[in-house]
């Protein structure tokens, strides 16, 4: 039984995001015995796995859930600890393109100014498994129209897992708020 759900927002977002708020509210406002935490990790890397073990360890029975580099993340702890994920427009090994960050950011919520260098995405690349085995306990949310991320690419890599496609939308997301029974269903809460 789910009593805990960590939500992981995307690369340069923060807890702030709609669908981190969207969720909580749902979840907090309906299923007064699950936790939900929406952490704002850290634009480090390296700092980011570190809260998300701190909150795993402080923990039980966790599902894990994110959007885009937060999918990236909740797809790698839900395999580690053979939990349920629900991936949104997710992050898939090996970044491809990832690249493109090198240099100085800008986080889209806090304004915060962040570099990312040849050995960060070094490190971010190397926290995933050599193949993708958590199939029936992984959702993923799909959005054909998303402008980041290859749509087929994802179906291909998660091939075997419920995957669930709205064609148009983009990578935000947008039909969130529509999939919140599909969630709850899949995580089996009451």
């Amino acid at each position: 039984m789910i009593q805990t759900i960590l939500y992981f927002h995307g690369f340069a977002s923060s807890s702030e995001s709609s669908k981190a708020q969207i969720i909580k509210k749902y979840i907090s406002s309906n299923y007064k015995d699950i936790k939900i935490y929406t952490p704002n990790l850290s634009n480090d890397f390296k700092e980011a796995v570190e809260q998300i073990e701190n909150l795993v360890k402080q923990n039980k029975n966790i599902a894990f859930m994110g959007c885009s580099l937060g999918g990236y993340y909740a797809l790698y702890f839900s395999q580690l600890h053979r939990s349920k994920a629900i991936l949104i427009n997710p992050a898939i090994p090996p970044l491809e393109g990832f690249e493109i960050y090198l240099g100085e950011n800008e986080n889209f919520s806090t304004r915060e100014k962040f570099s990312i260098t040849k050995k960060d995405i070094k490190y971010i690349r190397s926290i995933s498994h050599d193949s993708f085995n958590n199939k029936k306990r992984t959702l993923v949310l799909l959005e054909s129209g998303d402008e980041v991320l290859d749509y087929i690419k994802t179906i291909s890599y998660f091939r075997g897992s419920h995957i669930d496609i709205l064609f148009g939308g983009n990578h935000s997301y947008s039909s969130f708020e529509n999939k919140l029974v599909k969630i709850k269903e899949f995580l089996q809460i009451h």
